[in-house]
C-alpha cells in the first residue's frame, strides 16, 4: 500500500455484520474492499480471491479453511471476528501470527472491553464472592454462550480452576463455592447484553454493558483495523490495539 492510497480489503462474511462492515470501511474513505465472500463462496480464497493488505473476517467456522489459506497465501494481515471456534481451530488462526499481523475478538465493542479489565478487577477485590454471568442475544444467534461471555468468564477465570455450570435444574442442592454459573438468554433482536454478578453476604455488585446496535462493533474493528495493519507480524488482542497496555504476543 503506497502513502495516501486506500487499504485494500477482503471482506469474509455477507450476512447481517459483513454488511455493516462493507458500509462502513465504505464511508470511511480509506479503505477500498476489493472482494466480498461467504460460507458458499469461500472456496475462491483458496487461488483465485485477489490479494488485499487486510482481511476482515465475520463469517462462519466453516469458512475457516479457506481464510487460513487466504491469509497464507497473501500474506495479509487478518481481523477475525468470527466465533464458535473449537480451541483447535483458535490454535490454527494463532499460527498466522508468524507471517501476518493477527487479531481475533469475540467482541470488539470499546465498552466490552472496559466491562472486561474492570470485571478481572472485581473479580480480584472480591475474591471468594459467588459469579454468575448471563448474556442475552436476538433469537437467531447460533452459538451458546456468546464469545463475550467467555471473555469475560475468562475475566473472572484467567486460570480457568472454576467449576462451570452452564445453567441449572432440578435438585442442584446448595451452591459449591467457587462455582461460576453461565446463563444464555435468546429472543427478539436484541444486539447484546452481558451482565457478571457478583454476590455477597447481604450485597450483589451487577456489571452490564448494553449493546442497542451492531454498529459499536463495526466501529470497534474499523478501528482495530487501522492499527493492526501498522503492526509488525504477531498476535494481538483488542486492548494491546486499542489500549496500549500489554506485551505483544508471538
Amino acid at each position: 500500500m503506497t502513502s495516501g492510497s486506500p487499504l485494500t480489503v477482503t471482506l469474509i462474511g455477507a450476512g447481517r455484520m459483513g454488511t455493516l462492515i462493507a458500509h462502513s470501511l465504505e464511508a470511511d474513505g480509506g479503505f477500498q474492499v476489493v472482494g466480498t465472500y461467504d460460507v458458499d463462496s469461500a472456496s475462491r480464497l483458496d487461488e483465485e480471491a485477489p490479494a488485499a493488505d487486510l482481511a476482515i473476517d465475520f463469517s462462519n467456522r466453516a469458512a475457516l479453511p479457506h481464510t487460513l489459506a487466504y491469509v497464507r497465501r497473501t500474506g495479509c494481515a487478518l481481523l477475525s471476528g468470527t466465533t464458535g471456534y473449537s480451541d483447535e481451530e483458535l490454535a490454527q488462526i494463532r499460527a498466522l501470527s508468524e507471517k501476518s499481523a493477527v487479531i481475533h475478538s469475540a467482541n470488539y465493542s470499546l465498552g466490552v472491553a472496559v466491562l472486561r479489565r474492570v470485571t478481572a478487577e472485581a473479580a480480584r477485590a472480591l475474591a471468594g464472592w459467588d459469579v454468575e454471568i448471563v448474556e442475552t442475544h436476538h433469537n437467531q444467534k447460533a452459538d451458546a454462550p456468546s464469545g463475550t461471555a467467555n471473555m469475560l468468564l475468562d475475566a473472572v477465570d484467567p486460570s480457568h480452576e472454576e467449576d462451570v455450570v452452564y445453567g441449572r435444574e432440578g435438585m442442584v442442592g446448595a451452591r459449591p463455592k467457587g462455582q461460576i454459573g453461565m446463563h444464555s438468554l435468546r429472543g427478539g433482536t436484541v444486539a447484546g447484553t452481558h451482565e457478571v454478578h457478583f454476590f455477597g453476604t447481604d450485597e450483589e455488585l451487577c456489571l452490564t454493558h448494553r449493546a442497542t446496535s451492531r454498529q459499536i462493533f463495526v466501529n470497534g474493528a474499523v478501528a482495530a483495523a487501522k492499527r493492526l495493519v501498522t503492526r509488525e507480524p504477531g498476535f494481538y488482542t483488542f486492548d494491546q490495539l486499542m489500549f496500549g497496555d500489554q506485551p505483544l504476543e508471538r
